[in-house]
């Protein structure tokens, strides 16, 4: 263990929206499927959240509006009386001990199986099943044919995401953030090759950010512009991804998110497929690209440690540095960052699995 004499730019305060936060470096929204019956938080997801209170700002794991927005088993809703309650000790947590956290909404679409919503279809702008595997409780399996939306049925999806706005505020979140990356609803409305529609909202690339960006409207109609954050991940091909023009895609989005004015925009670097880290050559449309697009704060995620996370803010590349797999293993990561003390080995294996093994057990510096 060596003792820093610079204090990190990481480890500086700084402001996103109107909220002043401890630090830059964020825990990033991470799935660890235990929520508990009726996707209602449980006891031990107060004792996780808090352990992790000291991150700059923390994104909830990505959390369903809808009963069929459901994408894996045991992921929190939060678009029922009983689920709202049970996150308001989580966001009571993390304010006693002088942190803030933002809910990432989320919807599924597709990405969802018949076997996660008691055999119902999934639905989707287009019925087009995803080329990939649904991570289910008894395997992987082929993604089916989801039902396509019907015109009438899309306001309906958006007021989902307006009410899990409102009920996140309920629950005392300090703001909430547009899961649109990664091959859910919003990213299979925006690509053309998961959304083949022909009305206003298919076609054009107008007409297919036009879902995205109504919801993010029916966000910042609950919360304001300033505690809205939206994530997207241009460069992945995770849960079948693909388009034409990505560049000119997502400069689009980007260009008209940041005419909203939101508080921050998250984005998944290149080397990030999914939750895994793969070759990056250098193409990719990470932070750096589109820096010069959106005059707002930037939040980077993408496997970055202390000293490539210091470097990419010191380099004017992002505003901040979400981590991943580093806070699953390191509650108190701020703290470790700050004396440059060994980090925790995260076990993958239990990443996804149910009960305290590899979710509370991990040893903070004081516990050591």
């Amino acid at each position: 263990m060596t003792t820093t004499t610079k204090m990190l730019e990481l480890l500086s305060p700084a402001t996103v929206g109107d909220l002043e936060l401890n630090n830059r470096a964020i825990m990033a929204p991470l799935t660890r499927c235990r929520a508990g019956f009726g996707f209602v938080p449980q006891p031990m997801n107060t004792t996780y959240y808090a352990q992790r209170a000291s991150a700059g700002l923390i994104i909830s794991e990505a959390s369903q509006v809808a009963s069929n927005g459901l994408g894996y088993a045991n992921t929190p809703g939060i678009y029922t009386q009983e689920q709202v309650e049970g996150w308001k000790p989580i966001t009571q947590a993390i304010h006693d001990r002088g942190g803030k956290i933002f809910m990432q909404l989320w919807h599924a679409g597709r990405v969802a199986h018949p076997d996660l919503l008691d055999g119902e279809l999934p639905v989707a702008p287009s019925a087009i099943a995803a080329d990939y595997l649904a991570d289910l409780p008894n395997g992987q399996f082929p993604h089916v044919i989801p039902r396509e939306l019907t015109l009438e049925e899309i306001p309906q999806i958006i007021e989902q995401f307006r009410q899990g706005a409102q009920n996140a505020k309920e629950a005392g979140f300090d703001g909430v953030e547009l899961h649109a990356a990664n091959g859910y609803l919003p990213e299979q409305f925006l690509r053309d090759n998961s959304n083949h529609r022909t009305d206003e909202y298919g076609g054009s690339l107008k007409n297919r950010a036009r879902f995205m960006l109504e919801v993010v409207r029916a966000m910042i109609d609950v919360y304001g512009k300033e505690r809205v954050g939206v994530r997207l991940a241009p460069s992945s091909t995770f849960n079948d991804m693909h388009g034409s023009d990505i560049p000119g895609t997502f400069t689009y989005v980007v260009g008209e998110l940041d005419r909203m004015g939101i508080a921050y925009l998250h984005i998944v670097e290149p080397r990030i497929k999914g939750n895994v880290t793969i070759e990056d050559d250098g193409t990719g449309l990470g932070a750096k690209f589109f820096r010069p697009i959106f005059s707002g704060k930037i939040i980077s995620a993408g496997g970055y440690t202390r000293e490539t996370g210091e470097e990419a803010i010191a380099n004017n590349e992002t505003d901040f540095i979400a981590y991943g797999r580093l806070y699953v293993a390191n509650p108190d990561l701020p703290q470790r960052f700050a004396i440059d003390a060994e980090l925790n080995k995260y076990d993958r294996s239990t990443f996804y699995t149910s009960g305290e093994e590899g979710y509370i057990d991990y040893p903070s510096l004081d516990a050591a």
